[in-house]
């Protein structure tokens, strides 16, 4: 049986963003970014360094508030929201720096991603009704779940800081797996891994969209977006570069120039095409 629960119907839009913008000072961080993502798909989001890909990650989860524009997700206006309301509606994430609570162990990390869909109050915790000795037994036992689940089970009980850092990973997966979002939202996740890690965090993500979770994905790893995404966004300078299926992103003159530099795109050694017959 998953250790996640299933979705609705794919295809249909879970998220949808209009015309965001963000300034920082002088700095256009992002302007005028529209797409959308699809119910059990997962969507790559990719750009250059300083492309604004984290700036419009944060605009999403409501770290940052945009200047104009919006993001509905599930017909609510994410940018009037605060980031754990954002939870409660079923968006999660996890951050490029990996934000553990180093000190605690996976397990007591993962259960506290459980908080918010747990009712024992200030008061249960004071006198220790049955209600709330029940739910803490629920609660570690769907903890245990997800660290089986992300195939971390057995360092259940050892402390955050000693793991390793691809089980560091995939703790902060388990983590936000825990709040039972609709959309994960995963920040460079493959970033530090070595390939024998990766992959195991690409079966990891796929497993979870066929379990019926929505996945958005920043990442710089090329290879690993271009083969696992179903869709791809492409920032540069805060703009919407590209936008489509991944062949088309990876074809698109305007990508390879951005990423290989003016004239890469002319270079016919640099085409799909021209590598087959290599």
């Amino acid at each position: 049986m998953s250790a996640l629960p299933a979705t609705s119907t794919r295809n249909e839009p879970l998220l949808i963003a209009q015309g965001l913008s963000k300034r920082f000072g002088g700095l256009q961080a992002l302007k005028d970014v529209s797409f959308e993502i699809r119910k059990g798909e997962i969507f790559g989001l990719i750009g250059p360094n300083g492309a604004g890909k984290t700036t419009l990650f944060n605009v999403m989860t409501a770290l940052y508030i945009p200047e104009s524009g919006s993001c509905n997700f599930q017909g609510v206006d994410l940018t009037r929201l605060k980031p754990h309301q954002i939870a409660e509606k079923g968006l999660a994430r996890t951050f490029q720096n990996i934000r553990l609570f180093s000190a605690l162990t996976a397990l007591e990390n993962v259960m506290i991603g459980q908080h918010l869909r747990t009712k024992a109050g200030l008061w249960g915790a004071i006198v220790r009704n049955k209600a709330t000795r029940e739910e803490e037994v629920r609660t570690e036992a769907r903890a245990l779940e997800l660290l089986d689940y992300v195939g971390i089970a057995h360092v259940a009980n050892e402390v955050a800081s000693s793991l390793s850092y691809g089980d560091q990973r995939r703790l902060e997966i388990a983590r936000a797996l825990a709040t039972r979002p609709a959309l994960l939202a995963l920040d460079e996740p493959a970033a530090g891994m070595n390939p024998s890690e990766t992959v195991v965090l690409r079966a990891l993500i796929e497993k979870i969209r066929d379990d019926g979770i929505t996945v958005l994905l920043i990442e710089h790893d090329m290879k690993l977006v271009m083969n696992m995404c179903d869709r791809v966004l492409v920032l540069e300078y805060g703009q919407v570069l590209s936008y489509g299926l991944p062949h088309d992103v990876q074809r698109d003159p305007r990508v390879i120039e951005a990423y290989l530099g003016k004239g890469a795109a002319q270079d016919p050694l640099l085409h799909p095409e021209a590598r087959k017959n290599d």
